[in-house]
């Protein structure tokens, strides 16, 4: 039945969609798109580092660039088509993106493309198309390009023999180096993609938005579905937030009074002990129920302390705790670390006078290793050529040819 529905289907059957190649001429379009990592196992430190890149594609000669970013944000759309095009040295005629929301307006409004995204592209003389909804094929050359980059990605982290990097700045060396290699064997259709190439404008456009927020009473503010904390004394006042690829600033008026990490996904929070602790030192009761409680650990020193306080004390841990902390926001976190460290060890009783103490006189703090460098005897290196020269002929190596 299989075989005869098949035969029918091949001979009698409706027609099927039909895939129309497309003549790609030098300098005319370049595609775009945003490409997950996370299943490169790309460690930072030994930490895993959860990232995406913005993947940039000359569709004729198919040289390519990509951007190390976190989500498929506005600002991350614009710091990576921008990288691309100060990299390739001048501008095609035409750009073209899948429906992300960061650059289609995709609510069925009269205008396609969202104000700010028209607004980049205007800013370098770019035409913006779009492909239709969910049809990732009419973007397939920069779709393609992703399986092949991330494979070209995968086999050089194994011949690497390690996929952890100190820090994102030597991952992202790493991947210049790869896309150089690529791009090396596009040498002529590239040479005539450049020709074909518009000039740059003058200057970038700021890869950031402005948001304006208001300080609540519990010293935060909510920004993009995740709260941060902001210094208690802008409670009740107006902020100006410059978000940014990967923080966020906030400015009073003209003043830059803080600069926050910028949350990935949604209902989180990234709040600094330092902002709040003046009252939570005056109101310790808070603490136990605090949302936020989490944040008021800056290691896991800090977290041990506060354990060993209730286990001690539980109807002054918080009290205490407090006052350690205050410690570390006004005097130094990491002597206070330091401190905690070796009274953990010791298993002394910790109380804030004794934190104090010890961090005043420098107590349980690390000491400067002392390093001496030893005068190194060149003779030794010459006695070893004298010996060589020294050495008889029927001793020496010889080289005899294959």
């Amino acid at each position: 039945m299989q075989r005869k529905i098949k035969a029918w289907r091949a001979t009698e059957g409706p027609a099927k969609e039909v895939f129309f190649d497309q003549i790609h001429r030098p300098g005319e379009l370049a595609a775009s798109d945003f490409t997950h990592m996370n299943d490169l196992h790309v460690t930072l430190a030994g930490e895993p580092f959860d990232h995406m890149v913005y993947h940039f594609v000359l569709t004729y000669s198919n040289w390519e660039t990509a951007t190390v970013c976190f989500s498929e944000s506005f600002e991350s759309l614009s710091q990576g088509l921008q990288n691309a095009l100060w990299e390739l040295g001048g501008v095609p005629q035409m750009h073209r993106t899948d429906r992300l929301s960061a650059a289609v307006n995709n609510l069925g409004d009269r205008d396609l493309f969202q104000q700010r995204y028209r607004a980049l592209l205007a800013h370098y003389g770019l035409q913006a198309q779009a492909i239709n909804a969910r049809k990732a094929h009419e973007n397939g050359d920069v779709e393609q390009s992703h399986n092949r980059f991330k494979t070209a990605v995968d086999q050089a982290l194994m011949l690497r023999g390690s996929r952890d990097f100190e820090d994102q700045e030597d991952y992202e060396r790493f991947l210049r180096e790869l896309q150089a290699q690529r791009n090396s064997g596009r040498t002529e259709r590239f040479g005539e993609d450049r020709s074909e190439l518009r000039g740059l404008p003058a200057r970038r456009v700021d890869a950031w938005r402005r948001c304006p927020a208001r300080v609540t009473q519990g010293s935060t503010i909510r920004i993009g579905y995740n709260t941060y904390s902001a210094p208690s004394r802008l409670i009740g006042e107006k902020v100006d937030v410059h978000i940014k690829v990967e923080c966020l600033e906030v400015w009073y008026g003209s003043v830059l009074v803080e600069r926050l990490p910028r949350l990935r996904g949604r209902n989180k929070h990234e709040i600094n002990y330092r902002h709040v602790i003046d009252w939570l030192v005056r109101k310790p009761g808070a603490f136990a129920g605090y949302r936020y409680q989490d944040a008021m650990f800056p290691t896991s020193r800090f977290r041990r302390a506060y354990d060993a306080l209730l286990e001690r004390s539980p109807g002054r841990a918080a009290k205490d705790y407090l006052r350690i902390l205050e410690l570390a926001a006004k005097e130094s976190e990491t002597g206070v670390d330091a401190v905690l460290g070796r009274l953990l060890e010791w298993n002394v009783p910790i109380t804030p006078t004794v934190v104090a103490d010890h961090l005043a006189h420098d107590l349980g703090l690390p000491r400067a290793m002392e390093v001496t460098i030893t005068t190194v005897d060149l003779s030794m290196y010459d006695r070893l050529l004298e010996t060589r020269e020294d050495m008889p002929l029927t001793d020496q190596p010889t080289c005899t040819s294959p």
